[in-house]
């Protein structure tokens, strides 16, 4: 395993359970969007961050069709292979089959009970069972890289 320990992301993204969501923010306790929390996980865990991310809206590239979450996971995270969920990792998510990727979340648990750990618009950040629909919907999985200073 590269990256820091899965053990430590899964915690830091626990500590922000209850924030509420506010699209486009990222600050534990006082609001943030499925993105902010990885961002406010990546500050902790890895260190700092790659520049400001461009503003977006909740419709993400959906009117043009690019992947613009999935290639900035790609560039930014490490891509994981095979199927195999681990606590830890950063999962993407699809909301409709044809959709472009546009959602995140961090698995809490694996194994027979698996969960993700995600902040969801009129939800805040929470942390859900990765069940059958949401198992369906993933369109990659990431580590974090190694810590930066």
């Amino acid at each position: 395993m590269s990256g820091p320990g899965r053990a430590d992301v899964v915690a830091e993204a626990r500590r922000w359970i209850g924030t509420p969501y506010v699209h486009q923010a990222s600050a534990r306790g006082a609001g943030t969007d499925c993105l902010g929390l990885i961002l406010g996980v990546w500050r902790r865990v890895v260190g700092r961050t790659h520049g400001q991310i461009p503003a977006y809206t909740p419709d993400w590239s959906e009117s043009t069709g690019e992947e613009t979450l999935r290639a900035a996971a790609e560039r930014h995270l490490l891509a994981r292979r095979g199927q195999e969920l681990v606590a830890g990792d950063v999962i993407l998510f699809r909301m409709r089959r044809a959709g472009v990727a546009k959602h995140l979340g961090i698995v809490g648990a694996a194994g027979s009970r698996p969960s993700f750990i995600h902040a969801y618009d009129g939800h805040g950040v929470v942390e859900s069972p990765l069940s059958v629909p949401w198992l369906r919907r993933i369109a990659g999985r990431y580590g974090f890289p190694e810590r930066m200073v």
